[in-house]
């Protein structure tokens, strides 16, 4: 080792005649006063610091050695390494102005000759300087070095760098952040979160460095944000100089998120979602909501259903936590799924449903009992299905009822968690249910949907019967009116609004209105529970007041009817449960009269309606209560105080409204079948027609084409198939409907009843020809011109007669086959 060493370079040997009479300032040279021995970039770099370090840079020096800089790049990467030697002697001599000196030269020199194409060897040089400050106890040169740091990042270099790593700076930035010092706490902190913003926006932009994004990266960078902004206030500051750690980290965690691609967002959520477990963020959930929400505005739209799955796959690996925990991750998701629900269509909203009604099955599957804790779970799941189907458009809201309906276990698994599950299923359908806005009824009650909406209507437990109930009223009330209708009463309601149906609806009320309303009265009849009660009337009158025209009340009328008929004739039934049925029959009268406009149906409901309250008031409403009315002496027997068919059909005839299928028709009554899926068409109207012809047209159906063919000669009339002839045609594109084939028996019944008990003169008159009239009065023209003809022609007829001795063309005998 060289006791004595010179300060100059061989290769730099003609810069010494340059200034040979300036002095060396290095104690340890051999030059003395040979200055000239020294390399220029040296010189400059040492002018640069002044003699009392208190006075700070010297502006005129620096400047000079950034024009040198700038003339002669290729001395760039020695003037760094040079500074970065002068700043490590100045550090472990605990001389930190000429370190903080050293770094803020390297800092103007960066921004000075960030264009050249041999700034990368400078840069290992600045960043080997800001390294060396980080690593000293000093918080000022850590903070210092930060912002270099920090300056260096917002720099956009042409020519990548490959072997540049970024690990030390990752972890001393992230320890920063989780700084306790007394005096420098928040600035540490700041300066470590500007540190970690520093690294992700130098390694995100570009993919030939560090990937960033990796697990051990990530398990740094996340959790420190998290604890800045977990530690202090999250409004943010007006005064943007004032900044505090939590609003900074928000910032960083934003700009984070909005970087991460498809597959790097799961980078991210892993370690936010460790950290909320580790330190029991989850309860209460304030901080984790808040946290989320930021992740889903940020992160990029088309990945947000991401965040949900990664969220549900979380709630899936806490299955055994505690129902708190499991609550407040589903509040959280309930509360962020909103956001995500606008990107996801088709089969990614499904998905998310099914996962959502998967987690309800495991919690209805793994508890004998609902407790308080996990009721509320249940709920914020079925909150959370709510919020997300709240946000897709009303075709989706269609399909996920659906799908959600075909979930529901079937009524034959009677064991109780079936029924705990199809309760919470069905409350699942309300919530998305009492989100859609019914415009057409059509839309809104597709058969697939229908039909077992109206098999779990005669569910035999009140609760699901019930929520039917509750779906039926949120998918019927297209005018608000369900809060107004919910009480049984005579009453008028003031508050009511109605507008006509649509053509659709009275289709609709054609197709399946039946079927809804059969349903009703079996529902009605399976408990006697006021409540339970109160929901079959409420959905009754919406149905009525939204599908009510003139078209429709008769059937109303029918429907009426039959709730009265199963109180008066079904003795199974309680009492007081009978006199309930009777006051729903006469408010829903009352109703249907107002909604329709028919005074006289009005008119004869308020007779019925005082008749009763002077001889029997608990025929009329408020419904009583099992209990309280079992004390009562209820008479049943008042049949002059029921709603009489007759008079109700002459009420419609005196006000010129059609009667006939109330007159033929018989009432509802309970289990009969129905089939939602058949189709009403013209034909029913046809048909309908056609059952106005006399008796004898139903006894003796006249078929010319069989008599035609049959009586032409050597023609076969040929045999369709069944599958295949107009009949089968028909049956198959217009199904009767239930009305129609009752109608159908009636008629057929009273057929038989009049050839059975009517007189033999009475028949005869009822099945005499129509065409005798017309007979007698074709003959009469035959014989006047037979006559004239007779006078006019009596010679020749006599002459020709005598001449020809032939048998008459009338007297020739015929062969058989020529009859007619």
């Amino acid at each position: 080792m060289a006791l004595i060493r010179c300060c100059f370079e061989p290769p730099e040997l003609p810069e010494f005649f340059d200034s040979f009479v300036q002095k060396c300032t290095d104690p340890s040279c051999c030059c003395g006063c040979c200055s000239a021995l020294r390399p220029r970039y040296k010189r400059l770099v040492d002018n640069i610091f002044p003699v009392n370090p208190e006075d700070g840079l010297v502006k005129s020096n620096m400047e000079k050695l950034t024009f040198y800089s700038l003339s002669s790049p290729d001395k760039l990467d020695r003037i760094g390494e040079y500074l970065y030697q002068k700043a490590t002697k100045d550090i472990n001599r605990k001389r930190y102005k000429l370190a903080e000196i050293a770094m803020e030269a390297m800092d103007l020199l960066l921004q000075a000759c960030h264009a050249q194409t041999t700034l990368n060897l400078f840069v290992e040089s600045f960043l080997r300087m800001v390294q060396k400050l980080l690593e000293d106890s000093n918080p000022n040169l850590k903070i210092m070095a930060t912002n270099s740091f920090v300056k260096f990042a917002n720099i956009n270099e042409d020519t990548p760098s490959y072997h540049r790593r970024y690990d030390f700076f990752i972890s001393k930035f992230s320890s920063m952040c989780h700084s306790d010092s007394q005096d420098l706490r928040d600035s540490l902190r700041l300066a470590g979160i500007k540190g970690l913003q520093g690294v992700i926006r130098k390694t995100v932009s570009d993919d030939l460095v560090e990937n960033i994004w990796e697990a051990q990266h990530m398990e740094k960078i996340v959790p420190s944000l998290l604890f800045n902004m977990q530690s202090g206030d999250l409004t943010p500051v007006e005064d943007a100089t004032n900044v505090t750690p939590p609003v900074l980290a928000e910032e960083v965690l934003r700009e984070l998120v909005g970087r991460a691609s498809f597959g790097h967002i799961r980078s991210v959520l892993k370690p936010l979602l460790t950290h909320l477990d580790r330190h029991e963020l989850w309860v209460p959930n304030t901080f984790a909501i808040h946290t989320f929400r930021i992740v889903m505005i940020s992160i990029q739209p088309q990945y947000s259903y991401t965040v949900v799955e990664t969220l549900m796959q979380h709630l899936d690996s806490n299955f055994k936590s505690s129902p708190k925990t499991r609550t407040s991750l589903a509040v959280v998701l309930s509360k962020i799924i909103a956001i995500a629900a606008g990107e996801s269509v088709g089969p990614s909203a499904l998905d998310i449903i099914n996962n959502l009604l998967l987690h309800l099955r495991t919690s209805v599957g793994t508890t004998s009992e609902i407790t308080a804790e996990e009721s509320q779970y249940q709920e914020a799941l079925i909150n959370a299905l709510g919020e997300f189907a709240n946000h897709h458009p009303d075709y989706q809201k269609i399909e996920i009822m659906l799908f959600i309906m075909n979930t529901v276990p079937d009524l034959s698994k009677k064991s109780k968690g079936d029924q705990m599950l199809q309760n919470i299923l069905l409350k699942s359908l309300l919530k998305v249910g009492n989100q859609y806005s019914t415009v057409s009824f059509e839309k809104a009650f597709p058969a697939s949907f229908l039909q077992p909406l109206l098999r779990m209507a005669r569910a035999p437990h009140d609760p699901t019967r019930m929520i039917v109930m509750q779906i039926f009223q949120a998918l019927l009330d297209r005018h608000q009116n369900e809060q107004v209708l919910s009480t049984v009463s005579v009453k008028p309601y003031p508050a009511l609004s109605q507008e006509p149906p649509s053509r659709s609806d009275i289709i609709f009320t054609h197709k399946y209105g039946a079927n809804i309303m059969q349903a009703l009265i079996d529902s009605m009849a399976l408990s006697d529970r006021v409540d339970a009660l109160s929901a079959s009337f409420n959905t009754a009158a919406l149905l009525i007041v939204e599908m009510s025209c003139s078209e429709t009340v008769q059937e109303f009328l029918l429907f009426i009817l039959g709730v009265q008929q199963v109180a008066s004739t079904v003795e199974s039934l309680g009492a007081v449960h009978r006199c309930n049925l009777h006051a729903i029959a006469i408010a829903l009268l009352v109703l249907i009269s107002r909604v329709s406009g028919i005074n006289n149906l009005l008119e004869y409901a308020q007779k019925i309606i005082e008749a009763r309250r002077d001889e029997a008031s608990y025929y009329l409403p408020p419904l009583m209560d099992t209990k309280k009315g079992s004390n009562k002496n209820l008479n049943l027997s008042l049949p002059h105080l029921a709603i009489d068919k007759l008079a109700l059909g002459e009420c419609m005839q005196n006000a010129g409204m059609d009667a006939q299928r109330l007159n033929t028709g018989a009432p509802y009554a309970l289990n009969q079948s129905d089939n939602p899926g058949h189709r009403h068409s013209w034909v029913d109207s046809v048909s309908a027609q056609m059952t106005q012809r006399n008796s004898s047209a139903d006894l003796t159906v006249y078929n010319g084409d069989v008599d035609s063919v049959n009586s032409s000669p050597g023609i076969c009339k040929k045999i369709l198939a069944p599958e295949f002839n107009f009949d089968a045609m028909k049956r198959a594109l217009a199904e009767p409907t239930e009305a129609a084939k009752r109608e159908q028996r009636e008629r057929q019944m009273q057929i038989v009843r009049t050839f059975r008990e009517g007189e033999f003169d009475d028949l005869m008159r009822r099945t005499e020809p129509k065409h005798d009239l017309i007979q007698n009065r074709l003959n009469e023209l035959f014989n006047s011109l037979a006559v004239e003809r007779q006078i006019t022609q009596s010679d020749n007829k006599t002459a020709q007669l005598q001449a020809n001795n032939e048998k008459p063309v009338y007297e020739t005998k015929f062969p058989e086959l020529f009859y007619y």
